[in-house]
């Protein structure tokens, strides 16, 4: 478990499958991540996040004072087979405040100091401004641009100092 100023990070329970479900049927949420999910895919997710191994790892993050779900934050093998992609899900009613920023310098920073990585990636597409700055705000910088899911990507990397 990971503590920020608002923030508690911790290991998923089944008590958040509900609300893991939740972030992939919100439309808003998955604007950028290919649209809802349909039941049956949603579920086979939540199956995955529960079985977390040495390739996934899959925190909730809830508001601190209220112990409220505000999303999720996890890393797992990106798309390309190489690095760990740094992924993360909030319902809207958190966006803009601040939250997702406190939370991934501390995924980033157990990336690198408890698992050992010595990089991290993260994908999202280019018309996505606010993860882009979120992002760019966290000290990854763009690696590349590519066309994939039919949407141009930009692919983001911090490396261990």
């Amino acid at each position: 478990m990971f503590e920020t100023k608002r923030c508690i990070i911790k290991n998923v329970c089944t008590r958040d499958a509900g609300e893991i479900k939740a972030l992939y049927m919100n439309k808003d949420v998955r604007k950028y991540l290919g649209g809802v999910l349909e039941e049956d895919a949603i579920q086979a997710v939540i199956e995955r996040v529960f079985h977390s191994s040495e390739t996934l790892f899959y925190w909730v993050v809830r508001e601190k004072n209220t112990d409220r779900f505000m999303g999720t934050v996890c890393l797992d093998p990106h798309h390309e087979g190489n690095d760990l992609e740094l992924s993360y899900q909030f319902l809207p009613k958190w966006w803009g405040k601040g939250y997702a920023t406190e939370a991934l310098p501390f995924i980033i920073n157990y990336a690198f100091d408890e698992l050992k990585l010595s990089k991290l990636v993260s994908e999202t597409q280019t018309a996505n401004s606010s993860s882009c700055r979120l992002l760019e705000k966290s000290g990854m910088t763009v690696e590349r641009v590519i066309t994939r899911f039919g949407a141009e990507q930009a692919i983001y990397s911090i490396k261990s100092v």
